[in-house]
């Protein structure tokens, strides 16, 4: 659960994002707090993560006790073999700006991540406003869609049977007719979304992006 509440903010939009790997609430208190999360969500590679996860306390060089709070824990699926990543989520411009406050904060964190056998990450819209971030954006509405497995199935072994395709030439193939392959165009966003279809995220997904079954 979050060490402490996010409170509402009148100059960045804060909320909840819905989540089925969040340990607690996945609160933001920015948009780009929002982003980050909804890349964590979507992502195969992450198990769980939690916000607000820890209160690290420091001091300062005069002495003084200070605390800090990093945004986000992250957690890995076992097989991707990376430690656990400590997050603070930035705007480069608020970094540049306050960089004197911030970085003895950030010190203490490596020190407490170091300590922990996790790594502290600094994460900005750089790295979070991306080509992949419109992807999931257009891609997660299509993860709650109820399909049958065996429509699934049809559709995966005829992506199977081409090896390499795009999204238009799948839809050529299962069927001519133009009203089918409406229906069975959002079965793909939906494989896709539950990353049962491959596809390079990091560039814009259109109907002409290369697709592959994953195994």
């Amino acid at each position: 659960m979050p060490v402490r509440k996010i409170p509402k903010n009148y100059r960045n939009l804060t909320g909840v994002l819905s989540s089925s790997k969040s340990i607690g609430s996945a609160q933001f208190e920015s948009t780009l707090e929002r982003d980050f999360l909804s890349h964590l969500e979507f992502s195969p590679e992450v198990q769980n993560f939690e916000v607000q996860p820890i209160v690290i306390e420091w001091r300062d060089a005069h002495g003084a006790r200070r605390t800090y709070t990093p945004d986000v824990l992250v957690f890995f699926s076992p097989e991707v073999q990376r430690p656990p990543w400590l997050c603070e989520v930035k705007y480069r411009a608020d970094l540049k700006k306050d960089w004197e406050v911030l970085h003895p904060k950030f010190r203490s964190a490596i020190r407490f991540a170091k300590e922990k056998g996790w790594r502290f990450r600094l994460v900005t819209e750089v790295e979070i406003r991306t080509a992949y971030l419109n992807n999931i954006r257009f891609l997660m509405p299509f993860r709650s869609r109820v399909i049958p497995e065996t429509i699934k199935i049809t559709l995966l072994e005829q992506l199977a049977a081409a090896k390499k395709t795009t999204p238009a030439s799948l839809l050529r193939a299962m069927s001519h007719n133009e009203q089918k392959q409406a229906e069975w165009l959002p079965i793909i966003w939906h494989l896709i979304a539950h990353h049962r279809i491959g596809v390079n995220l990091e560039q814009f997904l259109t109907m002409n992006s290369e697709i592959w079954e994953i195994s």
